[in-house]
């Protein structure tokens, strides 16, 4: 068996020669499946456009379905479907907006670092230690789960490493 073209498009594998990859590359299956899957990453300001640009499809209007489905050179959105995308439209700019307004006003980073030191030496400092009560119940905890002494830990004059 020769080696095997595999579309990712179109979900198919074929022998793969050059007669048979031209055929199928040009194909309309193959122009259907490639747009299908290009439509899906398009932006909603694009859809929205395209779809405005577009008469309404009357086949779609009277009988619900088209024969054309996506491929169809009309329209297949309701007013309703039109005006969701609008709102849809409407509030990725605006976030887009809000992004790009909150990249402008942004501080530096020392301006940032002392606002952040002012608020360290205005909070209270607090050395209590709470240990969760769930800890309590065990009977043998570890030294390293243990809150520290009231005191603090004694210091070793005299220590040595190894």
């Amino acid at each position: 068996m020769g080696k095997r073209y595999y579309c990712d498009y179109c979900d198919r594998s074929f022998q793969d020669n050059m007669h048979n990859r031209k055929k199928h590359l040009n194909g309309v299956q193959h122009h259907r499946a490639k747009k299908a899957w290009f439509d899906h990453f398009k932006d909603s300001s694009a859809v929205l456009d395209e779809e405005l640009s577009k008469k309404p499809c009357r086949k779609f209007l009277q009988k619900g379905i088209c024969d054309y489905g996506p491929n169809c050179r009309f329209s297949h959105m309701s007013e309703q479907d039109i005006f969701y995308l609008k709102r849809q439209v409407e509030e990725e700019k605006r976030l887009k907006e809000g992004f790009e307004d909150r990249n402008f006003h942004e501080r530096s980073v020392e301006d940032w670092l002392s606002k952040r030191e002012k608020k360290k030496k205005s909070a209270p400092c607090t050395k209590g230690y709470l240990l969760c009560s769930a800890w309590l119940a065990v009977p043998d905890l570890p030294p390293s789960l243990l809150p520290p002494p009231p005191g603090g830990w004694p210091r070793q004059e005299n220590t040595e490493w190894g």
